[in-house]
Order: structure tokens, then C-alpha cells, then sequence
């Protein structure tokens, strides 16, 4: 996938479902003689209110559907990958449900023909509520996956901290960030929250600095050819090493990790101990899991990735995901099906919000949206003039791991910019 004008999204804005399904004789699913069928179904969910949304999901549904088992397993997100590719390969392994985020990963599932066809499953009632945003989850003429939310990202911040720092507005230029930085530091606050143990934490600051940076059209033609020969991709990297070398970042960047626990970098933003991270539009809820009292952050602000200066590319443009269920091709069709629409009622979708703070699926539970920060979020969505995919999803494993590794070698001291689109083109020659 390409950068994607809004147009073709903004329709369906945020009206992203939930659950794939379907299949024919089952992977790891199991059905007996009187006619009980179970479902297993993997998710990424594993602590606070997300995880009690979908089992409470599960046994609502088995109350309707009393010939059918749902069974959960929740797995760590950054273990999340390694795992499904694993499990994929065999199908007795292979969980019915799981979650995905789409591009060249859902691609390879395909050509593996590890993925059911959706496209006959999904419901009239189910299919309005998407809209456009199916693309997200469509490849060719077929519906490989459900995308549930749409995730954009963006600068998550503590509005008491920044007052604190005297900081009255939020940065909408690099320029300004650097002096809001420095602000901060002089007020004794860790600036930006970064979980660069992770990898993809760190990277996201070059992502959005080549979304900044490189023209649409040379970004655009970069995502199909996986070539970065234009000088705007290098200079993304010099922009990342001029944050670092502010001294942005919180103590012990390099060890901490993105979203486990109170010194996670989330936990830092959550408990006031920094005033920033670069984040999707999970946020809230991450952060919400991580505060002391687990309620929401209170005074959790957001803004857009600012603009760089001298920067060709459009400061509207916007980055994210669109987080979906896919369903392994051999899952039970009719009951996979059944739970796919009955996870879209605009109940279950109201539920997902106030579970998740973040964006639902069905435009109808848009309203439940109440949480000002991902307010703002949803505002910079709408009326953004493009939407990239996280471009390590966009990429797959190979290129994506290996841009985002060379990003943290940078900030480690142990490579340069150029060494960053060295890495990217030649994971992408090996295929």
C-alpha cells in the first residue's frame, strides 16, 4: 500500500470493524458429533479493560450462540508477529481469529493462501458501517481482513507539564519543538518518552521526519520500489540525530521498552515523567492502563508531527495504521461469521471505545469517542490530506526489521543516516 489520499478513506473515517472469520473444516478449531464448534482467537490485548472486552465479547456471544466456543489468547504485542508467522505455518496451529495490521505481511498471507476470502461472510449491515476504509483490509477484489480502528499517529502530551515548562501552544514546526524541548529541559522534565528497546518506537521519529521531509510523490514512489535514493530519506535521519542530540530523550532510552509496565515509555507519559512520546492513536488507552489509579490521563493533549523546515512534504499528511482481524482459511465459516457481525453491533463497538479509548469501528459508536486528546486525533484524520501506513507494515519483516534496527544503531552511536536507507534497500534486494 501508498500513501492513500483521504479521499478515499475519509468517508468511512474511523469506521473500522472488528473480527474476521470463516473457513470450511477448521485450523485450530474443533467441532463434535453434536454439532459444538469452538473458536480460538488471538489478540493483542493482554492487560486492563482490553482484555476484559473481548472475553466479556467471547461470553456474550456463547450465550447467543450456545453451540460455540470461544477461546482467547492474548499475546504481548511485540511478540505478537513472530508468534502468528509461526503458528500460520501449520494448521493445526493456526488460531481462526487473529489480529493483523494489514500490508506486506496480509500480502504474503495471501500468497501463502494462509487467508480466508471475506468478502461473502461479512454482513450488508456490517459492510455500510466499513465504507471505503475496507480497503484497508482488500486485496485485488477480495477482503482479506476487518480492520476495527484506524490508528493515527502523532504526538502525545502532558498539558500540566508543558505548563509547567511555560509552553502555552503546541510545536507546529521542528523549530519549535527544539525550543519546547529545551523549555522542558530547563524545567527539569524529560522532554520525549522513547521505548527504543522496541525498535519500531524509535523508528517512527524517521518515518514521520521522511513524511515531512520527501515529496508526496517521492514518498509515494519510494512504498512501491523500497528505494531511497532521493537525499530527503538521509536527511529524516539528520533530523532524528538533531533531536537526540538535545538530549530529548528520557534516561536509559536505548533499554526501556515501549508499553510493559510503569517505566515503559508510555508509563513515563502516564505518570508525569516525561512530557512527550511519538505514538499511534492507542495512546489513551495504553496510557489509561498505566497511570497509578488506572483512569484516563487526565490532562493527555495531542498534536500533529510538525513540520520540518525546508521539509517538501505536506505538513497535513498523516501516518498510522488500520488495526484488523484476519481469519485462517480453514476456520468454520458459518460460526466465524456469525461472531464477526455480532463483534460490529454499535453495542460492541461502544463497549471497544470505552475499553479501548480509541477509535471504533462502527461510525454509529463514533459518539462514545469522548476523550479530548483522541478528539484531536480524529480531527487531524479527517481533515488530513493523505494517510501512510506505519511503513515497516507497508514493508513487511525483512525491510521493516531492518529499517527499523538500523534507526536505534544510529541512536546508539553505531551508524549514520545513509547506514539507515543502506539497510532498507538492501533487506529489500534479498526479497
Amino acid at each position: 500500500m501508498r500513501l492513500k489520499p483521504l479521499i478515499a478513506v475519509a468517508a468511512a473515517t474511523a469506521t473500522l470493524l472488528s473480527m474476521g472469520a470463516c473457513g470450511n473444516s477448521s485450523s485450530s478449531s474443533s467441532s463434535d458429533s453434536n454439532g459444538k464448534v469452538t473458536l480460538t482467537m488471538w489478540h493483542n490485548s493482554t492487560t486492563g479493560d482490553g482484555k476484559a472486552y473481548y472475553e466479556g465479547v467471547a461470553k456474550a456471544f456463547e450465550k447467543k450462540y450456545p453451540n460455540v466456543t470461544i477461546k482467547i489468547q492474548a499475546i504481548q504485542d511485540e511478540d505478537f508477529k513472530g508468534k502468528i508467522q509461526t503458528a500460520l505455518q501449520d494448521p493445526n496451529s493456526a488460531p481462526d481469529i487473529f489480529f493483523q495490521r494489514g500490508g506486506q505481511e496480509m500480502q504474503n498471507m495471501v500468497d501463502a493462501d494462509q487467508l480466508m476470502d471475506l468478502t461473502d461472510v461479512i454482513s450488508s449491515d456490517v459492510k455500510t458501517s466499513v465504507g471505503s476504509a475496507i480497503d484497508a483490509g482488500t486485496i485485488g477484489d477480495k477482503v482479506y481482513a476487518i480492520p476495527f480502528t484506524v490508528t493515527p499517529g502523532g504526538m502525545w502530551y502532558s498539558k500540566d507539564l508543558f505548563k509547567k515548562a511555560g509552553i502555552d501552544k503546541t510545536p507546529t514546526t521542528m523549530a519549535e519543538l527544539k525550543t519546547d524541548i529545551t523549555k522542558l529541559k530547563d524545567a527539569g522534565i524529560a522532554p520525549v518518552a522513547l521505548g527504543a528497546k522496541d525498535a519500531w518506537p524509535a523508528a517512527h521519529w524517521w518515518y514521520w521526519s521522511a513524511l515531512r521531509e520527501c515529496s508526496t510523490d517521492t514518498f509515494n514512489a519510494a512504498m512501491k520500489s523500497k528505494k531511497f535514493d532521493d537525499a530527503c530519506w538521509n536527511r529524516a535521519g539528520k533530523d532524528v540525530q538533531s533531536i537526540q542530540k538535545l538530549g530529548a530523550f528520557n534516561d536509559g532510552y536505548l533499554t526501556t521498552s515501549a508499553q510493559q509496565g510503569a517505566n515503559s515509555s508510555a508509563g513515563l507519559l502516564a505518570n508525569h515523567k516525561a512530557a512527550m512520546e511519538l505514538m499511534g492513536a492507542w495512546e489513551p488507552g495504553v496510557v489509561k492502563d498505566l497511570t497509578a489509579d488506572k483512569k484516563d490521563m487526565s490532562d493527555l493533549g495531542y498534536f500533529q508531527f510538525p513540520a520540518v523546515d525546508g521539509g517538501e512534504g505536506d505538513a497535513k499528511a498523516l501516518m498510522g495504521g488500520a488495526d484488523s482481524f484476519s481469519v485462517y482459511k480453514t476456520a468454520p465459516k458459518k460460526e466465524a461469521g456469525e461472531f464477526l457481525n455480532f463483534l460490529m453491533t454499535k453495542e460492541n463497538q461502544e463497549a471497544w471505545v470505552k475499553a479501548f479509548s480509541a477509535p471504533p469501528a462502527n461510525k454509529d459508536a463514533q459518539s462514545t469517542v469522548t476523550g479530548e486528546a483522541l478528539k484531536e486525533a480524529l480531527n487531524a484524520y479527517n481533515t488530513s490530506s493523505s494517510y501512510s501506513m506505519w511503513l515497516d507494515t507497508l514493508f513487511g519483516t525483512n525491510v521493516g526489521n531492518a529499517l527499523n534496527a538500523s534507526v536505534v544503531n544510529m541512536l546508539a552511536g553505531k551508524g549514520t543516516p545513509a547506514d539507515i536507507t543502506k539497510a532498507a534497500t538492501d533487506a529489500a534486494a534479498k526479497g
